[in-house]
């Protein structure tokens, strides 16, 4: 990673909810989840608040770099219904290292729907999916 990220880097994502995209599709096969309305899903609003942090790193890894996320704890206040658009707003809380801490807060149309904080590292995929394919051959 390079060591332009740093603390205070602000960055916005905005994302308009499909309707595959709702408590229904999240789990296809599981029944309880086929009974939900349809709104927009906590753990695709978890992938979103991701999406957002490896959007404002992206500009700060270097060639074959990434990032992966290690930790999240984040609230699901409101249901959003699809069609609607929900913002993303991240700020960058602590750079150490390979490790970043990210503020989180999305809010849709009317009001806020999540707030968080969010922890990732810079990986190099070489070396990651190295590992990865050792661990799927079962060493």
């Amino acid at each position: 990673m390079k060591d332009t990220l740093k603390n205070g880097l602000e960055h916005v994502h905005t994302y308009r909810v499909p309707e595959n995209k709702t408590v229904p599709y999240l789990y296809p096969e599981a029944k309880p989840f086929q009974e939900m309305p349809k709104v927009f899903v906590t753990g695709f609003m978890v992938g979103l608040m991701e999406w957002a942090c490896m959007e404002a790193m992206a500009p700060h890894m270097e060639p074959g770099e990434g990032s992966v996320g290690t930790m999240i704890n984040v609230t699901h206040s409101a249901a959003t219904p699809p069609g609607m658009t929900v913002t993303v707003r991240v700020r960058c809380t602590a750079v150490d290292g390979r490790r970043t801490a990210w503020e989180i807060t999305a809010s849709d149309d009317v009001e806020v729907i999540g707030k968080g904080t969010h922890e990732r590292f810079a990986v190099d995929f070489g070396k990651f999916n190295a590992r990865l394919a050792k661990k799927a051959a079962g060493a």
